[in-house]
């Protein structure tokens, strides 16, 4: 299927590539029930089956169209809440008390890998679905990370969000009381591309640590009090992820490059699925190097990061609606905002070779701008 098939259900044009991998949901989400969700423009419904095995089908009911997503699970099949017709993994009724269904033409079935601790689906052409275009997350793997987030639902493209997480000058505005300082808008930003991600960065050296960073230090067992050199450094990569290396380090000791005993570093997990043209699944967590066993210091950044991300939230959907109102209006761009412009390109150049039939182009190919 193409992108435009795919955005046929929006009624507008595509804004995202089709033909790439997900974030539908989280396992618990799916813990003995099914799951509707809304995935670029789709209507899935995702389960597991009788094995274990998680199943991504179209949430239409071939008996009488209801959504499959408000059935239950029985003896491993996906059971329609409306008049009890089974489905399995395949698409291919299962059966029916007192009806002969197995005769009927099968549903739409979507690729699905469950990896890193989420649910992925690739809502584009099945036979292109290789798993291994999955982004690789070694953190998602490996013993020396704790890793806490959650899942908001937000109501504006999915590509502010980007420019958002690609663009971290807003903290000192937006977060003023937790993560924001003076220091961000005085410390340059710099754009550059490696391999395929569009990467931002901004080091700030011989710094007061903002609150949830002394908070942080204090979780690392290290003073709160000193100064510190702090970084931000964000990967966008296709189609929708950013992950920002974010922490600080006591002063002289070498900054991002400090030993893990001086500092106190994450990752700051984003994905964003996009749901119709002007709402998206925003999949959020911060995975971190220290204190990992610590169970109550997850729950308390976790408690953070909540409070962090409902204020972009707020400022996000009302920017949508301005938009909206507005879409004639040109927007002015600025030196910060490289990073969200580059990533969008790499946006646009994997929707037009999609609907191509081709390979995304070289990422290189917007390093010119």
């Amino acid at each position: 299927m193409t992108n435009a098939a795919s955005a046929s259900s929006t009624g507008s044009a595509p804004t995202w590539p089709v033909n790439a991998w997900y974030v539908a949901c989280t396992p618990d989400e799916i813990e003995g029930k099914p799951l509707g969700r809304q995935i670029c423009g789709e209507h899935m419904v995702f389960f597991r089956n009788g094995e274990g095995n998680v199943a991504a089908l179209e949430d239409f009911c071939p008996h009488r169209g209801a959504p499959l997503s408000l059935g239950f699970i029985q003896d491993g099949a996906l059971v329609c809440g409306y008049h009890g017709l089974a489905m399995g993994c395949n698409g291919r009724t299962v059966g029916m008390p007192g009806q002969r269904v197995k005769g009927f033409p099968p549903i739409r079935t979507y690729p699905v890998v469950e990896r890193y601790g989420f649910i992925w689906v690739w809502p584009g052409d099945a036979e292109a679905a290789d798993p291994a275009k999955l982004r690789h997350l070694p953190w998602a793997q490996n013993d020396e990370w704790a890793f806490g987030g959650g899942l908001y639902h937000v109501a504006c493209d999915y590509r502010l969000m980007i420019d958002n997480l690609m663009d971290l000058t807003h903290e000192n505005y937006v977060h003023a009381s937790s993560i924001g300082q003076k220091e961000i808008d005085e410390a340059p930003v710099k754009t550059r591309i490696e391999g395929d991600e569009i990467v931002t960065s901004r080091f700030m050296d011989g710094i007061m640590a903002p609150p949830f960073w002394q908070m942080a230090l204090r979780g690392a067992g290290l003073p709160d009090q000193q100064l510190v050199d702090r970084w931000q450094i964000c990967r966008f990569s296709l189609p929708s992820s950013v992950l920002i290396e974010v922490g600080v380090a006591l002063a002289g000791h070498g900054g991002h490059e400090a030993d893990n005993a001086h500092k106190a570093s994450a990752m700051v997990v984003d994905f964003m699925t996009p749901e119709t043209t002007t709402s998206h699944w925003y999949f959020w967590g911060l995975a971190r190097r220290f204190a990992v066993q610590d169970a109550a210091l997850t729950n308390t950044i976790r408690e953070g990061q909540t409070k962090i991300f409902a204020e972009d939230l707020e400022m996000l959907e009302r920017q949508q609606r301005n938009l909206k109102l507005h879409p004639e209006r040109r927007l002015l761009l600025l030196n910060i905002d490289a990073g969200g412009v580059r990533s969008r390109m790499l946006i646009d150049q994997a929707i037009a070779a999609g609907q191509a039939g081709q390979a995304p182009a070289d990422q290189r190919s917007v390093a010119a701008v």
